[in-house]
């Protein structure tokens, strides 16, 4: 089975790219609110919801490819945590195919070394990925918990994901191993400086996944970036904010 992509909507191509053990479904919320407006290309990852048969490669580059290839138009490109991984690799190595780029809750690298302190210890991402080979349903359920706060909102928050990632099915056991594989060894830190199209960087301050410091470096070192933070928010500002996300990225695109 190929890669599933959906298109919708008219105008200005979009394309759409969730985070880690999700699906495209995930964005249908806002894909309807820009749909009279854009064309939304929402794809869902390799080994990811309808693309659960296509296989996830461990090697990012590889990734990157098989969605550049079944992207044909010219689009601006939004990707969320890994999502947004794919995107900065996306316009870094096809540059022709990415008008304008949002980033968020993203980082260049997601786990720490001795010149990288924004991002996940190396302990509490091995602890993470030894609790997926033992019981993966319930270590997607715990990742999901680490993207909201302890409030209404965050509770709220996490009731809407839970509803959400088995609603295209369970992805594929092997995909998120390999996922977490990409995570671990992907760095593109020195990559980000050549990227020359415009970037808005969207970052939840109260991000448990993604430190803030790390959006903050992303629209320092992106040459044509600004950084908004979304001052109450958690991992995903665009299901916690909708509105405040929605203007901010409609301000950016238009």
């Amino acid at each position: 089975m190929s890669l599933h992509v959906e298109r919708a909507g008219h105008g200005p191509a979009l394309v759409l790219l969730h985070g880690w053990g999700l699906h495209g479904g995930i964005w249908k919320d806002l894909a309807a609110a820009l749909a009279d407006r854009f064309t939304l290309i929402t794809v869902d990852l390799p080994g990811h919801g309808h693309s659960r048969t296509t296989v996830m490669p461990e090697q990012l580059a590889a990734v990157t490819d098989l969605i550049a290839n079944g992207v044909d138009e010219t689009a601006a490109w939004l990707g969320w945590s890994l999502g947004g991984l794919v995107a900065l690799d996306v316009a870094n190595r096809y540059p022709h195919k990415v008008t304008r780029l949002v980033l968020v809750d993203s980082t260049p690298r997601f786990v720490q070394n001795a010149d990288w302190q924004p991002a996940m210890p190396p302990d509490v991402f091995n602890q993470f990925a030894a609790s997926l080979e033992n019981d993966y349903r319930a270590t997607v359920l715990r990742f999901l918990s680490l993207q909201a706060g302890n409030d209404d909102e965050g509770r709220r928050l996490i009731k809407t994901l839970r509803g959400e990632i088995f609603a295209r099915g369970e992805p594929d056991p092997q995909a998120l191993v390999h996922g977490l594989a990409l995570l671990e060894h992907s760095d593109l830190r020195q990559t980000v400086s050549g990227i020359a199209a415009p970037v808005l960087v969207i970052q939840g301050q109260h991000d448990r996944l993604v430190p803030p410091a790390a959006g903050a470096w992303l629209a320092a070192t992106l040459p044509q970036a600004r950084l908004e933070t979304i001052e109450s928010a958690g991992h995903a500002p665009f299901l916690s904010h909708p509105q405040r996300f929605l203007d901010t990225l409609r301000g950016f695109l238009q």
